[in-house]
């Protein structure tokens, strides 16, 4: 995935999932990135490919570029 548009479209989901709150799981991100019609299916794939859980913030960007490494991307959230 290395599409930078759809990243900054993953970027603006898990900052407004994490706005009011310090903890989400992974299906909340899930939930709100579908809602997007804007972001290609592939950024649902990338989210199915991080494991179940409630994650910080922190814990979910990491969850998820690691997924990225895993696909042998070089890209990144921050």
């Amino acid at each position: 995935m290395s599409d930078r548009v759809a990243l900054e479209g993953l970027q603006r989901v898990i900052d407004e999932v994490y706005r009011d709150r310090d903890l989400a799981t992974r299906r909340d991100v899930y939930r709100v990135a579908s809602a997007h019609l804007d972001l290609s299916s592939d950024v649902l794939v990338l989210l199915n490919e991080t494991p179940e859980g409630t994650y910080t913030r922190e814990q979910m960007v990491e969850a998820i570029n690691k997924a990225l490494e895993n696909r042998g991307g070089d890209a990144a959230l921050r």
